[in-house]
């Protein structure tokens, strides 16, 4: 049997290592953007068919609240503040109610442990989930916008503003209804978080902020919704103060990066257990 000496063996054996060093850095780690686009796609495929029934309980209830608040009040800021706060009302069902329902059944059915394996961010996960389920908010919203319009009578000339409403306070209530979901201990009190903070955004959101005790008041301040709600609502009028609308926007923007950031450390403290 022949003998191979220590130096090839030695040579062999650097060779293979940088081969393998070589093929490791053939595999790039998963960058955000690509691994959020993913992720989005992955999730709005996989929630359409589930999710569209629900979708039109949320726009239903919204039209139907605003329906029976007709009979209340007539129009006015009173009006807008309505209709305003039924359009964001749907972004809250799905964006708080239904994501804190899904993360805190994924994590006590072990689902976390599957999202743990892909080579994708943590933030990349939690992003395409959150955007996933916002983008379901968007008809729902433009119908009962429009709906309101048209039992109110107010003008539909800024409707447009939606186009940055709807994705700040998306982003604000899933990031929120995310980190429900994830920090809570069972699933059934993830739900309970979730309905309870629809609630909220229900009373504290449609009915006119001058009508509600001083109290309450500065709960409804406490509530990301609330500035979504409010730069709506201020688009209504013919000259709108477009100061106010960017700085409510710019609240939601910045609760909605905050409500995200604690979403994706949640996802991590969860993930690792």
């Amino acid at each position: 049997m022949s003998v191979v000496p220590a130096e090839v063996l030695s040579g062999s054996a650097l060779s293979a290592a940088e081969g393998a060093g070589d093929a490791a850095e053939l595999g790039p780690r998963a960058r955000l953007w690509p691994s959020l686009a993913a992720m989005y796609r992955a999730q709005l495929s996989r929630a359409r068919v589930a999710r569209i029934p629900l979708l039109f309980v949320a726009t239903v209830q919204s039209v139907g609240i605003m329906v029976m608040m007709r009979g209340v009040v007539d129009g006015g800021g009173e009006a807008r503040s309505i209709v305003a706060g039924a359009s964001v009302l749907v972004v809250a069902f799905v964006g708080l109610n239904l994501l804190a329902q899904y993360f805190g059944q994924l994590r006590a059915g072990g689902g976390l442990d599957h999202y743990a394996t892909l080579p994708v961010p943590p933030a990349a996960v939690v992003l395409g989930v959150a955007g996933a389920y916002a983008s379901f908010t968007v008809p729902g919203t433009v119908v009962t916008a429009l709906v309101g319009c048209v039992l109110f009578g107010l003008p539909m000339a800024h409707l447009w503003v939606l186009v940055a409403v709807i994705p700040l306070a998306g982003a604000a209530l899933a990031g929120l209804g995310a980190a429900l979901g994830l920090l809570a201990p069972r699933p059934e009190l993830a739900t309970l978080l979730g309905q309870l903070g629809m609630s909220a955004a229900l009373l504290l959101g449609v009915l006119p902020a001058d009508r509600l005790p001083t109290v309450v008041q500065y709960g409804r301040d406490l509530l990301p919704s609330t500035y979504g709600v409010e730069a709506f609502a201020r688009s209504f009028g013919e000259h709108p103060d477009w100061a106010f609308v960017l700085g409510d926007l710019g609240v939601c923007a910045g609760v909605g990066v905050a409500s995200l950031a604690v979403a994706t450390w949640a996802y991590r403290r969860a993930a690792v257990r």
